[in-house]
């Protein structure tokens, strides 16, 4: 079922063009989300940002308004090449720094330059690691909401929640890529198998 992140000034319109081409939608609240369906079979479940389940009416304009973002939250991506961290006030950034180091890429000899390239490989990324670490225990100090995080599996802070999709290198429009991400809100979709569209 094909997923789609929708920007919270964009819920009311998304949902008046599912039902526009499919001929209406009936909304309900339904395990923590808003769910649509139509009367060609197609069907939606909307799930609120930062993992919140939503009891409130079933209307768009509410659901909208559930999905504000938090008063204080964070955003840390990590790659082994480099970070970008953001704490947030609500939509807006109060402090963020990006950061890049340079990790040698794979080389195809063999033997004991293979090995010492690895070597000298892990002791960059692990280098890149510790800087994200001291840059994010920074910024991120005291941080009372949820912590958003896209990259490298080993750098995952617990209790954090992952961004959908791949993190591309850390750069500052990829960082804001993922604040937008964050705020969104996720709707699976699923047409009606006679659906083309």
């Amino acid at each position: 079922m094909p997923e789609v992140l929708v920007a919270v000034s964009r819920i009311g319109r998304w949902i008046d063009n599912f039902a526009t081409r499919h001929g209406g939608a009936s909304l309900a609240v339904a395990d923590g989300a808003l769910t649509g369906s139509a009367p060609d079979g197609s069907t939606f479940v909307a799930r609120l940002p930062f993992d919140r389940a939503y009891a409130g009416a079933a209307d768009a304009g509410a659901f909208a308004e559930a999905a504000v973002p938090p008063g204080d939250w964070g955003v840390l991506l990590v790659r082994k090449g480099g970070f970008a961290v953001a704490r947030l006030n609500g939509a807006s950034v109060s402090a963020s720094k990006v950061g890049k180091r340079h990790v040698q890429g794979r080389t195809k000899a063999g033997g004991w330059s293979q090995q010492r390239f690895a070597r000298r490989r892990d002791n960059q990324a692990r280098v890149a690691l510790e800087a994200a670490d001291e840059h994010a225990a920074r910024i991120l100090d005291g941080l009372v909401g949820p912590l958003v995080y896209g990259g490298i599996d080993e750098a995952c802070p617990e209790g954090s929640i992952r961004l959908h999709g791949h993190i591309a290198d850390p750069r500052r429009d990829v960082l804001e890529k993922a604040i937008a991400d964050a705020q969104a809100a996720l709707f699976t979709v699923e047409n009606a198998p006679s659906d083309a569209s």
